[in-house]
């Protein structure tokens, strides 16, 4: 891959600095203006790269998809193993899934998706992205047979049906303890799902968060 032009560099610190305050300060009370001054720099050449503070937003939500798509960053490129799939099993639920990007954000700007089409849009593209990472694993395993999953499309939307639904309803959750019980329930039931053993002594690391 080529390197990054100036204009890619620059945005790039941008949308970060934008992440950090948002997630500091709250989506709502976060301004072009507020993020100028973190970055002390001139207001105007924000505004030089992303016009207003919705096009950052999207800029923003692209950044989601390439943190989040981490969670597949396997060993084996060519043909995943049956340890790849258990620790992406692992990291999906895990408190590590947690630390690729920040939940507040992630339903603020998923709330947005009811009333922007661009946003809805952008939110597909990131579910869909990610079932599609699991999917492709499953096959890979089941060519080299590792695994016996008879439809791994609809194999890898159940599992994702449950992290989804388990995050939202854990966010809820203040017991710690109860927390940590529902959440190895659900990826017990993953195991299940995929037919194969519980990866015991984890050591998946948590991919650096540049964000």
């Amino acid at each position: 891959m080529g390197r990054k032009s100036l204009k890619e560099t620059r945005q790039q610190e941008i949308i970060k600095i934008f992440y950090k305050v948002a997630k500091k300060e709250g989506y709502e009370n976060t301004s072009i203006a507020k993020i100028a001054k973190v970055m002390d720099i001139n207001p105007s050449l924000i505004i030089h790269y992303f016009e207003t503070k919705e096009d950052l937003t999207y800029a923003l939500i692209d950044h989601i998809l390439d943190r989040y798509l981490l969670i597949y960053t396997i060993k084996h490129r060519e043909q995943v193993t049956l340890e790849d799939l258990q620790h992406t099993i692992e990291m999906l639920f895990s408190k590590k899934w947690n630390l690729l990007f920040d939940d507040g954000l992630f339903y603020t700007f998923y709330a947005l998706c009811f009333r922007e089409k661009r946003i809805k849009s952008k939110y597909k593209v990131i579910l869909d992205s990610l079932r599609a990472g699991l999917a492709t694993m499953i096959e890979q395993c089941n060519a080299g047979g590792l695994t016996t999953i008879a439809d791994p499309q609809t194999t890898a939307d159940y599992i994702f049906v449950m992290v989804d639904g388990a995050y939202f309803y854990l966010s809820l959750e203040s017991d710690k303890v109860a927390y940590a019980e529902r959440l190895d329930y659900y990826k017990q039931k993953a195991y299940e799902t995929l037919g194969i053993a519980h990866l015991l002594f984890a050591t998946s690391p948590v991919p650096e968060q540049s964000a």
